[in-house]
C-alpha cells in the first residue's frame, strides 16, 4: 500500500488506512478514490497530491 502527500498542506492519504469517516474503506487505492475526492484539510484536488517515495 502506498501513501500520497498533499502538496499543499502536507496531509498524507495512507491506502492502508483509508478514511473510514468519510466513506472511504481501508485498503482503497489512490487511483480507486472518487474523481472528485479533494484533501480533507484544505481542500485541493487529487492533481495536487505527490506519492510518498
Amino acid at each position: 500500500m502506498k501513501e500520497y502527500r498533499c502538496d499543499v498542506c502536507q496531509w498524507v492519504y495512507d491506502e492502508a488506512a483509508g478514511l473510514p469517516d468519510q466513506g472511504i474503506a481501508p485498503g482503497t487505492k489512490w487511483e480507486d478514490l472518487p474523481a472528485d475526492f479533494v484533501c480533507p484539510l484544505c481542500g485541493v484536488g487529487k492533481d495536487q497530491f505527490s506519492e510518498v517515495e
